[in-house]
Order: structure tokens, then C-alpha cells, then sequence
């Protein structure tokens, strides 16, 4: 479309399940685009599967986009001048046009069974021809008509493909051309009188005046059906939308993503403890970049920053690791009240605290404790429950490790010297620990402080030590080391 109007971009998924990896990638790139130049960014839904697309994951979606930050200007809950924004809603329009494709010449009736097109496709490649529909119901005599219809046959409204090749040039990969001997007719219209995404999408796209179509490189080869459905329109090249075709993400082992090694939903990672400014850090990355070899980037700066010249060509590869760490970074990024509000949901999820405000004074002060060593808002429970369980006890895993004779007797002897002390500050208790386990035992760190951890917090794993005996109090932390001593 004509470079001097208004960009308009739309993210148009359908909701079958909750949105992944790859979804929201796309989606982030339309945000920042639309962002970047000014324009409007859509979020339609294309609902018109209602036995896969449900209200329930219709509603998850909108409430991810909203939680990653990419509000939208026109769509659902929001409205706007070419509504309405889902598909399930405009299914007269749909049918207007393709009854006019109908009447124009465009497109035909085709009566043609499953079986025997899958029939027509085996013969297809057992004469080693591409697959694919062979215009059998074209141009029906009369009479052939006459004997389908007499059956009862609900036919497909399907689009004449012309001979020939189509051309477009892609933002991304430049010129791509498509053979038509390679792209047979298309249904437009199902037997029941339902649309096909090719027609939705094509009529939906110039109806709500959208100009670039950012997508994933699996519907590159779709492209050229939407550009037969702009034609049959009544578009020129020029009004088409611009496409740009975005690199597939896939996994550590090169192949596609799947559970195994990354493409879980994006409210998995939600409910793991991973912010939304990382997710939207790290998924920028996978693909463009925004120059200087630069990783760390807000959501502001990908929209300053993004232009599709920038988008590779080339596969991008999701890295759990690299995300985890870009969260570890934003995580401690935070300031306190910030990341006290971001922990609470996990603490009150996972039962450690109610939300008193005794409560949250306790975790404000074991915040900035463990705000270095954790990856993921969800560790903060593992980290913090042993200040708050009345009956503490300590893990499965880690009571081995204070059983042992040697362990034993060191927990005696930091119980005397613990015993005596009248200050419980973290510096007095490590002091007194260090002087009668290091200097006057002899023993390395490790083997010194490890089996008090354990005794203090119930786990290897804790803030640091010295800190969380001080805030865990003096008759908590002494009951908890005589109960270690067994």
C-alpha cells in the first residue's frame, strides 16, 4: 500500500490453547512496528473454528497481550472504525463476498467428495505430479450438474487460481515468487457455509485497511492465495499490504520448538516466575536486533529501536538459559516495593504468607537477601517459607547431610557458641560461628556453616546464612538447631 498513509498492523491469532512462544513473538514485532512508526497496532481474533477457539482461551489471550504490555488501539474490549474485531462476528460479510466472487467469475461451486479428492491425490503421486486440486468442477456441463444436485451434494465455494506465477516482494527475503501449477484452486467457503482462514483473513486484512503483514515464515506460502483474494477485490498491486515474513524460532537442538525445549505457553512462564519486560527482552531478540550488540533492552526501546531491516532471515534458536538469565537481570533491576508487589502473588499462592502486614515485613527485609540469587519470582518461596511455617521440619533431600557424626558435632558446638551470645545481630552470629567453627575446629566453610544452613532453613538452598538466623530471631533459630541435634 501507498507508503504515505498510516501503518496499520495487526496481530490476528487464533486461540486454540493459550498463546506460545512464537504467537507472542509475532505479536511483540507488530506492537513495536505499529509503535516505532507511529501507526495503530489491531488484535483481531480469528474465531471462526468455535469448537477449537473458546471463549475461555479468547479471554487468556487478551489478558496475555495486556500483562506483556502490548496494548492494542482497535480490537476487542477496545473497539474502533472497522469492528467488529472478531471473526465469528462477521460472517455475513464474508458470505457477501464470496457470493460476489460467485457472480464475477472469480470463483465456483465445486461438488467434489473428500474421498474422491484424496482418490484424485493418491493418483497424483503415484504419476509423480504435485498434489493438488485439478479443476474438475470448473466448468460442469448441465447435466453434471443436474446429477450432483440430485444427490444432495452441499458444495465448497472454491477460488479459480489463473495461470501463471505470483510475485511479491516479501520485507524480510526480498522477491519471492510462487508457481501457480503449485497452488491449485482454493476453498474459500466449507459445504456448511463457513469461511477458510485464506478468505477471512484476505477480506478482513483490506477491509480494516491494514498495510504490513508481519507473520511467521509458515504462512509465507499462504501468500499467495491472499493476494488472488485482493484481486478478486478489485485491489491494484499497489493497495495490496506489504508483507515481511518472520524467521522460525526453533529449539536448542535446531529443531521446532516443542515443549521439550521451549515452546510452552506463555502463561507457563507466567506462572514460573518470569517478568514480562524479560519475556519481551528476550523474544525481541530472537531474530532482530536493535544494533551494538546490545541484549538488554525495555519495551519503550524495542519500539524506538525496531525496523523490520533488522529482522534476520535466518532461523532464530530459543535459549532457556539466555531467558532465565535476561530475567535474573530485570529481577534485580527491581526496586523493593516493585518486586515485593511481583513476589507477593507466588508467597500467597503457595500458602507462605496471607498478607498481614507482620507478614510483609518480614519479607521486605529478606528481599533484598535473595534478590542477587534467584532467577525466577517463584524461587522466592523456596527461599523465604522457612521464616514463616510453624512446624518447621527440615527437606527429605537435605536431612542426610546433618545426620552424619561429624555434622552432628558441629551443631553442638555452634549451639554453645550461639548460646551465649547476647547479640543477635548477622555480624555478631557470624563472628561467633567463625571463631568456634573455622578458627577453632579447623573446618572450611562449606562443612562449617553447611549443616547450620540446613538446620536454620530446612534446605542447601537459603539467603544467606548469617541474615536469615537474624531474622528468623534468636529462639526460633536456637529451638531449630537443638532439633537438628538427633
Amino acid at each position: 500500500m501507498p507508503t504515505n498513509k498510516e501503518v496499520r498492523v495487526r496481530f490476528a491469532p487464533s486461540p486454540t490453547g493459550d498463546l506460545h512462544v512464537g504467537n507472542i513473538r509475532t505479536a511483540l514485532f507488530d506492537w513495536a512496528y505499529a509503535r516505532h512508526t507511529g501507526g495503530k497496532f489491531i488484535f483481531r481474533i480469528e474465531d471462526t473454528d468455535r469448537e477449537r477457539v473458546t471463549d475461555e482461551y479468547i479471554a487468556a489471550a487478551l489478558d496475555t497481550l495486556r500483562w506483556l504490555g502490548l496494548q492494542w488501539d482497535e480490537g476487542p474490549e477496545v473497539g474502533g472504525p472497522f469492528g467488529p474485531y472478531m471473526q465469528s462476528q462477521r460472517l455475513d460479510i464474508y458470505a457477501e463476498w464470496a457470493q460476489k466472487f460467485l457472480d464475477q467469475g472469480d470463483a465456483y461451486y465445486c461438488y467434489c467428495s473428500s474421498e474422491e479428492l484424496e482418490a484424485r491425490r493418491e493418483a497424483q503421486r503415484a504419476a509423480n505430479v504435485a498434489p493438488g486440486y485439478d479443476g474438475k468442477c470448473r466448468n460442469l456441463s448441465p447435466e453434471e450438474l443436474a446429477a450432483f444436485l440430485a444427490e444432495g451434494r452441499k458444495p465448497v465455494v472454491r477460488m479459480r487460481m489463473p495461470d501463471g506465477h505470483t510475485t511479491f516482494t516479501d520485507l524480510i527475503r526480498g522477491e519471492v515468487s510462487f508457481d501457480h501449477n503449485f497452488v491449485p484452486d482454493f476453498v474459500l467457503v466449507r459445504g456448511d457455509g463457513s469461511p477458510l482462514y485464506t478468505l477471512a483473513v484476505a477480506v478482513d486484512d483490506v477491509m480494516m485497511k491494514i498495510t504490513h503483514v508481519l507473520r511467521g515464515e509458515d504462512l509465507l506460502s499462504s501468500t499467495p492465495r491472499q493476494i488472488r483474494v485482493y484481486q478478486a477485490m478489485g485491489l491494484s498491486e499497489a493497495e495490496y499490504p506489504e508483507f515481511a515474513h518472520l524467521p522460525f524460532v526453533m529449539g536448542q537442538d535446531n529443531a521446532k520448538l516443542s515443549k521439550r525445549n521451549g515452546e510452552v505457553s506463555i502463561a507457563w512462564y507466567r506462572d514460573a516466575g518470569y517478568l514480562p519486560e524479560a519475556i519481551c527482552n528476550y523474544l525481541a531478540l530472537l531474530g532482530w536486533s536493535p544494533g551494538d550488540d546490545r541484549e538488554d533492552v525495555s519495551r519503550e526501546e524495542i519500539a524506538q529501536l525496531f525496523t523490520v531491516e533488522r529482522v534476520h532471515s535466518s532461523p532464530a534458536r530459543f535459549d532457556m538459559k539466555k531467558l532465565e538469565a535476561i530475567n535474573g537481570d530485570k529481577i534485580r533491576a527491581l526496586d523493593l516495593e516493585d518486586f515485593l508487589a511481583r513476589v507477593l502473588p507466588f508467597l500467597k499462592r503457595d500458602d507462605v504468607v496471607t498478607g498481614t502486614e507482620a507478614e510483609l515485613s518480614v519479607v521486605r527485609q529478606a528481599l533484598p537477601l535473595i534478590q542477587e540469587r534467584i532467577a525466577t519470582l517463584a524461587e522466592v518461596t523456596q527461599m523465604v517459607k522457612f521464616l514463616f511455617v510453624e512446624d518447621f521440619v527440615v527437606d527429605v533431600d537435605s536431612a542426610p547431610k546433618i545426620a552424619d557424626e561429624q555434622s552432628q558435632s558441629v551443631l553442638k558446638a555452634a549451639l554453645v557458641a550461639l548460646e551465649t551470645l547476647s547479640d543477635w545481630s548477622h555480624e555478631a552470629i557470624e563472628a561467633a560461628l567463625r571463631a568456634t567453627l573455622i578458627e577453632g575446629l579447623g573446618l572450611k566453610p562449606r562443612i562449617a556453616f553447611g549443616g547450620v544452613r540446613i538446620a536454620i532453613t530446612g534446605s542447601h538452598i537459603s539467603p544467606p546464612l548469617f541474615e536469615s538466623m537474624e531474622l528468623l530471631g534468636r529462639e526460633r533459630s536456637l529451638a531449630r538447631i537443638k532439633a537438628s541435634i538427633a
